[in-house]
């Protein structure tokens, strides 16, 4: 031992007795104790079970790694629409100008399932890994890849042994969950449509599909909102779901589809008429003809995380006996079958392995330290599988249209009462995309009504025998009204129709059973095949989307405001163009004293015949002559009753979202101390201090000495109405008057200020503006004050989507 050593003993021992002898007392420290070294890997008795069975034939899984989502189950990807809100809470980061919707980090990776080892194929530390899927032949892996430093993911392939590396899409939008295809295509889902959700801030992917090598992408889906998870089944349909709602509960109805690879026959495949479920993940159980899949509860969890069930298609698509839930826990995701009783799933702790009575057992998770951070995602066989039957494809990409038969539209569900010969044409609306939105609600769109705006087609004749032979525009999301002689509606779509280019197809009623073949009397037969198809016929003479302020509100001036305005107000009822705080006071007069039949956000469609729109419509018999001698011209009436069946809407442009309201900061301490005695306990007397807020049409922004706040209460010696009790203002001199008023002058001047979208001078908000650059619809050196035609700009917007003839995609 050296004298130095020595020495250091020596002072050590010193020390430690110094203190000890002292005041203060340290205790030496303990030492750490022994880690355990962690346990040899074995297969669970379960997993053993199964690898010497179903699993028998393969020893290798590969699976994702990446950062869990924090939104709705769909944003997993790309940009939010602004930087406020809810996205500023939910965002990753903020980068570029905008917020964005994934986490940094992910890998691919493999675990042999009876040595445990774990073998990574990449890893990128800031990039993003989701979405494997094993190639027929067992050698390659197609999977989503967003690579560090960029934004959006495309699809790749690899080796199994991690070599190869290859790029097959790009481009400035995202393309996830690609499933390999009989013929060689991929389908994909992909934000190249280019919308965003209808009620959310964050965007949209829809179905696409490419060629082996990524070339020749082309759009399947129309849809507004998202399809999900494309899986091929045996017969070479591709199962996945369709979240919609046309003029329906925006939250209920995400359920199982089919579609051919080629885009053509998209059908309900089991869930459209059961609301309150997200199914998603959906795969062919091997060996039968029944599906597992995610059922995620109400609008759906984040990561899809749901309860593992089975749906039996025999069974029909609408029959609650298909379902057998398999493990009811709601936080399961990515189920991959390898029997009916051998499934892999996924959780947010691991990697597990199920069985058909729901039992589990743990396979692998993360290290400690990575679990705050990563999950584990699709687990999927190591090994080659069947080709499943390839399906011809159907479309003729040179064709703009595709051919709908209908063969008896009084066939169907719900149709009772209606006497043959009844229906006369289809009414033909299309469901128009959104390049923007700002909020979870409808508004200004509506009031508790439709999210979207749809434009009007035109018409379609129907035979004498229900029959009818349409040529239709492909790639649009097209839904029917059945009118009658009178242009009454009587029967509305509540979903929508995809045709593709080429495409010839047919139906056999109005809301008919999925599972009712067409009669035994043949196509042939029909009356509407013995014509040439039928092209849409336009209403000319109507504005395709109808804009209220420009369209419908000159009608209520001509023949409704000289009774109906602040200054006369005869039944209580204004019906002038008047600004609100959102909306005007017509507008929001007649949604609140419901004089429209419109589409109200409720998970309910296929209503009784003659029950729904226009025919149903107090406003319709206020405008014939009956009420007071107000009778509107042909065209006029024509118009309203359009607008009605058209959802509605107030704007006719999305650029009037995400825009500022006027607000009134109405002093609500002091109106309740005057007028509280009657108001607080009334909810149509409500108004700011109470319990439920107050209508906003007691508010004229655009005339604030005109707001019902302040001449309801005031007496009529002094211009009011006079309307309360006991005389509340006694002239306009009165300091709680004064006060109102001020504080809807400044909602006046702020109005006049940041414009709405019907008034000279409005311009969008920076990220419409922004948004429309990047799809091209605006130039992107636009001066800061450069007017913008909002109405034009959507127009293009819309019309990019129709199939040009000599393009492979539609025209961005």
């Amino acid at each position: 031992m050296t004298q130095a050593l020595k020495f250091t003993r020596m002072f050590s021992l010193l020390l430690a007795v110094t203190l000890t002898a002292g005041v203060v007392c340290a205790e030496a420290p303990k030492p750490a104790p022994a880690k355990k070294p962690a346990p040899a890997y074995k297969p669970g008795p379960m997993l053993q079970r199964m690898l010497n069975g179903p699993m028998k034939h393969f020893d290798e899984i590969v699976f994702a790694v990446r950062v869990p989502g924090r939104d709705h189950w769909y944003v997993t990807f790309g940009n939010y629409s602004c930087t406020y809100g809810p996205p500023k809470e939910r965002a990753f980061k903020e980068q570029d100008g905008v917020l964005w919707g994934y986490g940094e980090g992910g890998r691919l990776c493999k675990m042999n399932l009876r040595t445990g080892k774990i073998v990574t194929l990449l890893d990128d530390p800031k990039g993003g890994v989701r979405d494997p899927q094993m190639h027929y032949s067992g050698k390659k892996i197609l999977f989503s890849y967003r690579p560090g430093g960029t934004h959006t993911f495309h699809l790749y392939e690899i080796n199994v042994d991690g070599s190869g590396l290859k790029q097959l899409t790009d481009g400035p939008d995202d393309d996830i969950e690609p499933t390999y295809c009989p013929d060689g295509s991929i389908v994909f889902c992909s934000s190249r449509c280019r919308r965003f959700v209808n009620c959310w801030y964050s965007r949209v992917a829809t179905l696409y599909r490419c060629d082996a090598d990524g070339s020749n992408v082309r759009m399947l889906s129309s849809n507004n909102d998202h399809d999900n998870t494309p899986w091929v089944l045996p017969d070479g349909r591709v199962l996945y779901m369709r979240w919609e709602y046309v003029d329906r509960s925006q939250v209920h109805y995400h359920h199982l589809w089919t579609t051919n690879p080629d885009g053509t026959a998209q059908m309900v495949y089991y869930g459209n008429l059961k609301p309150g479920i997200a199914m998603l993940d959906a795969k062919p159980i091997p060996g039968t003809d029944k599906i597992v899949s995610v059922f995620s509860p109400g609008h759906g969890r984040p990561e899809h995380l749901g309860s593992i069930a089975v749906v039996d298609p025999n069974l029909g698509p609408d029959d609650p006996a298909a379902v057998k839930v398999v493990n009811k826990r709601n936080s399961w995701k990515d189920p991959y079958a390898l029997s009916e009783d051998c499934f892999l799933v996924a959780d947010p702790k691991g990697l597990y392995v199920m069985d058909g009575s729901g039992a589990t057992e743990l396979v692998y998770q993360l290290p400690e330290a990575e679990r705050k951070t990563f999950q584990l995602h699709e687990p999927r066989p190591v090994r080659g599988r069947p080709i499943e039957q390839a399906l011809a494809d159907r479309v003729d990409l040179k064709d703009p249209t595709g051919t709908l038969i209908l063969q008896n539209v009084y066939e169907g569900r719900n149709m009772e009462g209606v006497k043959p010969g009844a229906i006369d044409k289809l009414l033909v609306l299309k469901q128009l995309p959104k390049p923007v939105n700002f909020s979870g609600g409808m508004e200004p769109l509506t009031i508790g009504g439709s999210f979207t705006l749809a434009e009007i087609v035109g018409t379609v004749p129907v035979e004498p025998d229900g029959s009818a032979y349409m040529q239709l525009p492909a790639l649009q999301s097209l839904f029917f009204v059945a009118l009658d002689k009178q242009d009454r509606p009587v029967k509305r779509m509540h979903s929508f129709l995809v045709l593709q280019p080429g495409e010839k197809t047919s139906c056999v009623g109005c809301h008919e059973q999925r599972t009712q073949a067409p009669s035994s009397g043949g196509v042939l037969n029909l009356q509407a095949v013995r014509k040439s198809p039928a092209k849409v016929q336009p209403i000319k003479d109507i504005p395709r989307v109808i804009d209220f302020p420009r369209d419908i509100q000159p009608i209520l001036d001509e023949h409704c405001v000289k009774c109906h305005r602040a200054e006369k107000y005869e039944g209580r009822v204004d019906l002038t163009g008047d600004k609100t705080q959102r909306y005007t006071m017509s507008y929001r007069t007649i949604i609140h004293r419901g004089l429209i039949n419109d589409a109200r956000n409720k998970p309910t469609s296929n209503y009784e015949p003659y029950s729904y729109g226009s025919v149903v419509s107090p406003l319709m018999k206020l405008i014939d002559g009956s009420h007071y001698g107000a009778k509107v011209s042909d065209h006029q009436r024509k118009m309203i009753r359009l607008w009605i069946e058209t959802s509605a809407t107030y704007p006719g442009t999305y650029a009037s979202l995400g825009n500022p309201d006027a607000y009134a900061h109405l002093p609500g301490k002091e109106m309740t101390k005057r007028c509280g005695s009657c108001h607080l306990h009334d909810k149509k007397l409500s108004f700011p201090g109470g319990r439920v807020g107050y209508p906003m049409t007691v508010v004229n922004v655009s005339r604030p000495e005109m707001s019902r706040v302040l001449r309801g209460p005031l007496a009529k010696e002094a211009g009011g109405l006079g309307a309360c009790k006991e005389i509340v203002f006694k002239d306009t001199k009165d300091p709680l008057y004064q006060q109102i008023l001020t504080s809807i002058r400044h909602a006046h001047e702020s109005l006049m200020k940041i414009k709405r979208f019907d008034m000279p001078g409005f311009r969008p908000n920076e990220h419409y503006i922004r948004e429309m650059q990047r799809f091209g619809f605006i130039r992107k050196d636009l001066p800061a004050d450069a007017p913008v035609d909002v109405y034009k700009v959507d127009r293009a917007y819309w019309d990019s989507f129709r199939w040009k003839v000599d393009k492979k995609s539609p025209d961005m």
